[in-house]
């Protein structure tokens, strides 16, 4: 094809040669064109200008030792962007088409919860230890969910915030509690490097027993997580930082 690409503009009297132009930029950088056959130009950008695709991980661990392994990209300046709870990614400086190249993207791996959906007392037992990290406020639910009697739960006196239960205090008696409200939780929702930002839940339980948990904080513990994946880069990377090779930003 390359043959027949070079015999048919020899035969427009067009030298392929003269399709191909190189230009340099406002910085000095060299930039190659060629025309197609309506006169337009289209840049030929070089393989090595920029990585045809990141590098993926699943932790701050591994994207610190990548940074500082400084096996790629020598000498360059770099940005370090905490997008959100669960993704950062390594990126260049802007470059002269001013698109950014991206070397790794670090996604964290968290377990999922359904916030808002009932659960069975197995399934939330079961949940509270291996999705939350441990507070006061996590054993306080796991003991009133344990111990419940009864599988139906009062709605007499339910205000909207108080609910009560009957729970079982000792072989042979029960007491009614109320169901606490809100409470203070830690799920796993971001990097396991860093700490787990605690947030406001809402706890309700129904007949069955069966109970759930809403988020009641807006979503605030979002920036908190930020924030701490954010001072982790920090001191981690402190030496790069300072000699102005990272930057980080969130």
């Amino acid at each position: 094809m390359i043959k027949e690409a070079i015999k048919y503009l020899t035969e427009l009297g067009i030298n392929p040669a003269d399709r191909v132009i190189d230009l340099n930029d406002y910085e000095g950088n060299k930039r190659t064109f060629i025309l197609n056959d309506e006169g337009m130009p289209k840049e030929i950008k070089p393989l090595n200008n920029r990585a045809l695709e990141p590098l993926h991980i699943n932790t701050l661990t591994g994207l610190v030792n990548y940074i500082k392994a400084n096996i790629e990209r020598f000498g360059y300046q770099l940005f370090l962007q905490v997008y959100d709870e669960k993704t950062v990614s390594l990126k260049g400086t802007l470059q002269y088409d001013g698109g950014r190249e991206t070397l790794v993207i670090a996604n964290a791996i968290t377990p999922k919860f359904s916030y808002g959906h009932y659960l069975d007392s197995e399934e939330l037992i079961i949940a509270f230890q291996s999705k939350f990290t441990k507070t006061a406020d996590r054993d306080l639910l796991l003991k009133v969910v344990g111990n419940v009697k009864e599988e139906n739960v009062r709605q007499t006196g339910d205000n909207g915030v108080s609910q009560a239960v009957t729970i079982k205090t000792g072989i042979a008696s029960a007491d009614d509690v109320l169901v606490p409200n809100p409470v203070t939780l830690a799920p796993y929702r971001t990097f396991l490097e860093v700490e787990q930002p605690s947030s406001d839940f809402i706890f309700r339980m129904k007949n069955g027993p069966s109970g759930a948990i809403y988020e009641a904080d807006g979503g605030a513990w979002r920036n908190q997580a930020i924030v701490n994946v954010r001072e982790y880069l920090a001191a981690e990377l402190a030496d790069e930082i300072e000699t102005g090779r990272i930057t980080v930003i969130a």
